[in-house]
């Protein structure tokens, strides 16, 4: 006779388990069914990160160029003062040496002073402090270990001196190597950015940009707003001879420029000289808060942190070293934050 049994029931953990993975495999099913590719960002899209990312480098650009500004003139204090320091010394050894010679013909004569013979193999200093020591010099040994004193105390806050900006020098170079980076960081990010574009999107973005410096050139060039001053002509004449050269960061020319080694460079060639940086470049002549009381070749200062410069061009345009991968060239203002123009 057959045999009849029921068939096994699963366990209530095996039917759990199951469960969940079935529900789990309908989720990502479903969430992969939904998902769609990650958009590529669109050339303007591209365009206006790129941008962000050039402000910034130039930020940075600024900052850098502070620090080597501040850093070449401590190179030159530091070198002045070193030099300082020998002269000093020679002359400190001269003095030495005369005081030397005296108490050597003291000493043929069998006169030698006691306390002469305490400074040759001391510090005199302390001595020269005792009244009761004075007393037992003559005027001519007083007058020497008195230059002696001096000239070592002079020694000493030189020394000190040059210590001190030998420490500031350090850590100059240490900010100047980390805006270094900074810059460099950004402008990785940028093209990054640009090399996730096309050949032809690049070729428009770079179309559209000749088409707007060209309507500027036209504009500037177009108007008849007079210069501020022979200088300024002449500075503006200078920038206006290099349009076309590339924007390097740290660069004064002449082949190559950023935007405050630019205009620095053309006011240097009008006879002028003005701080490095735009911060600087802010402060370096009177001020002009109206666009419309701007004259060519005045300097045109940008953003609230004053990171960008140029020179006026008439007609509400800008002469100026943009950023990196761009060239000098002309530009509206409108294009940037302006914050005033400076006289110089």
């Amino acid at each position: 006779m057959a045999s009849h049994r029921r068939p096994k029931q699963p366990s209530r953990a095996r039917v759990t388990v199951l469960t969940t993975a079935a529900a789990a495999a309908v989720a990502l099913s479903a969430q992969a069914a939904n998902a769609a590719p990650s958009a590529k960002p669109s050339k303007d899209e591209v365009k206006s990160k790129v941008d962000e990312l050039y402000q910034q480098a130039e930020q940075a650009t600024e900052k850098y160029n502070g620090a080597k500004e501040k850093q070449d003139k401590l190179e030159k204090q530091i070198s002045t003062l070193q030099d300082k320091v020998a002269r000093g010394q020679d002359e400190l050894n001269q003095l030495r040496d005369g005081i030397g010679t005296m108490a050597s013909a003291q000493y043929r004569t069998g006169s030698i002073d006691p306390s002469v013979q305490l400074f040759l193999s001391s510090n005199p200093n302390d001595y020269l402090d005792k009244a009761s020591t004075l007393d037992q010099l003559s005027s001519q040994q007083v007058e020497a270990l008195k230059k002696i004193q001096e000239k070592q105390r002079e020694l000493a806050q030189e020394r000190q001196e040059a210590t001190d900006k030998l420490k500031d020098l350090a850590a100059t170079r240490a900010e100047l190597g980390k805006q270094k980076e900074d810059v460099q960081g950004k402008l990785a990010d940028a093209q990054k950015l640009l090399n996730s574009l096309t050949a032809q999107e690049r070729a428009a973005l770079q179309a559209d940009q000749a088409r707007a410096s060209r309507a500027s050139a036209r504009s500037a060039l177009g108007g008849d707003t007079g210069s501020a001053s022979g200088r300024a002509a002449a500075a503006f004449a200078a920038a206006q001879s290099v349009i076309g050269s590339p924007y390097v960061y740290g660069a004064t020319g002449p082949s190559a420029f950023d935007c405050s080694g630019l205009t620095s460079w053309a006011y240097a060639q009008a006879g002028v000289s003005i701080p490095r940086t735009s911060q600087e470049q802010a402060n370096a002549g009177t001020r002009i808060y109206s666009e419309s009381d701007l004259k060519v070749g005045d300097l045109v200062i940008f953003f609230g942190d004053y990171h960008h410069v140029g020179l006026y061009a008439g007609n509400g345009q800008v002469l100026h070293a943009p950023h990196t991968g761009a060239v000098v060239r002309y530009e509206a203002m409108s294009d940037m934050q302006f914050e005033f123009g400076v006289r110089i």
